[in-house]
């Protein structure tokens, strides 16, 4: 067992472990802390705890020290300086005519280096205004592309819910979010309606996955023929949450031979229907997994497009 404590740096960011050196420290302390940037000033988000040696993902590197009032006036001193920085890169930005977007700026609490963020659709040789930047602040920059998701974190926003994003507020880490979760929700494969302000699948389509497996179990999926108290009939919708399979009969047509569906929509309980294969229907496999695979296919073709 080893005793740590939790670091965080951003907000909603990830929480990094670091060795308290027997000290104790309180949530919401402010600490100086190394990390692979420099020296940074973090604020405890996990109290001193135990863990196992096995838990750890890389080697614990000590708190340098309690944040001091220098510390402190240097970091909103620091914060003062950003929206200068901003407009000053951004001027530069355009000056070199590159194709990106800054989305923003932070100065490392001992002065050593002043990173700045950035998105772009594609690779950017930015050498000349990291030149330019380093003559005008008398600093050493760092120019860090980051992905549209990490921009949306960065920059917060609203969500289609009408709250703020998830990733803002308190997503720590973001999850790899797959186009099952949408088809097993029964949301529509609509890729405006199923992503989010990055433009990416919402994180929130993970949320509830566990709870949806769960109800999914035993219900048939749509257009899936299934046999009823009544006979056969062919799914037209499924409540998930009520266990509820809303069917219309199948009948054969005497004269024709051809199948012929009642109008008149009836409603089974999951313990009602028996999910059976029918004379002249292809096989369909009772895994949802399975079944959505075309789907997902077709999903990610418009998604590229979008």
């Amino acid at each position: 067992m080893v005793e740590i404590v939790g670091v965080g740096f951003r907000k909603s960011g990830k929480t990094y472990y670091f060795d308290p050196e027997g000290k104790k420290y309180h949530r919401g302390d402010k600490v100086i802390v190394e990390t692979a940037r420099g020296m940074e000033l973090g604020r405890i988000l996990i109290e001193n705890k135990m863990i196992k040696q096995e838990d750890l993902v890389a080697e614990l590197k000590p708190i340098e020290r309690r944040a001091t009032e220098k510390d402190l006036e240097a970091y909103h001193e620091n914060l003062s300086r950003r929206e200068e920085a901003l407009k000053a890169c951004t001027e530069k930005i355009a000056k070199h005519n590159l194709d990106m977007k800054l989305i923003d700026v932070e100065f490392m609490i001992d002065g050593s280096k002043i990173v700045f963020y950035f998105s772009s659709d594609g690779r950017v040789d930015f050498r000349e205004l990291a030149k330019d930047l380093a003559g005008t602040f008398r600093n050493r920059i760092e120019l860090r592309q980051i992905g549209v998701r990490d921009e949306a974190k960065m920059l917060g926003g609203i969500g289609i819910c009408g709250r703020p994003l998830c990733c803002s507020k308190w997503l720590h880490e973001f999850q790899p979010v797959s186009i099952k979760r949408a088809k097993q929700q029964n949301l529509s494969l609509n890729p405006t309606k199923i992503s989010g302000t990055c433009g990416r699948l919402m994180c929130c389509l993970n949320f509830e996955d566990k709870t949806y497996r769960e109800l999914r179990k035993g219900m048939p999926n749509d257009n899936e023929r299934v046999d009823t108290p009544d006979g056969p009939a062919k799914v037209i919708s499924v409540d998930y949450f009520n266990g509820k399979i809303n069917t219309r009969g199948i009948e054969i047509d005497p004269e024709t031979g051809e199948e012929v569906f009642d109008h008149k929509i009836k409603t089974f309980s999951k313990e009602e229907i028996k999910r059976k294969k029918l004379k002249g229907q292809k096989e369909e496999s009772l895994d949802a997994d399975e079944t959505i695979e075309e789907d997902i296919r077709e999903l990610e073709a418009l998604m590229r497009d979008f």
